[in-house]
């Protein structure tokens, strides 16, 4: 599958992702970065981008972690694949 070009919108700013998952995939990611970063401003009103980007990939490998180690969801490869992909993008988008 080629790689395509999906345009999406975290935390006000538009960034480009290439990637083989779909539109919808890609978007879905995209809200879900949005959604914990929005959350970490209301908790902590922290105001700092990037600490609210980490704060919020915290939160994130947090659910992964406690998901994977709780068993409350079975995690097969797939699913292991597309959370690391979620977690490459998400360092991409801080270094771009």
């Amino acid at each position: 599958m080629a790689e395509e070009t999906t345009t999406v919108k975290i935390f006000g700013q538009t960034y480009h992702l290439r990637g083989t998952e779909d539109e919808a995939y890609l978007n879905e990611l995209a809200s879900l970065v949005d959604r914990q970063m929005r959350d970490v401003v209301e908790a902590t009103e922290t105001a700092d981008t990037l600490k609210v980007a980490i704060l919020a990939a915290l939160n994130i490998a947090d659910d992964y972690l406690q998901a994977r180690r709780g068993n409350e969801v079975p995690l097969d490869r797939e699913t292991d694949r597309r959370l690391a992909r979620m977690v490459t993008l998400l360092d991409e988008a801080l270094v771009g």
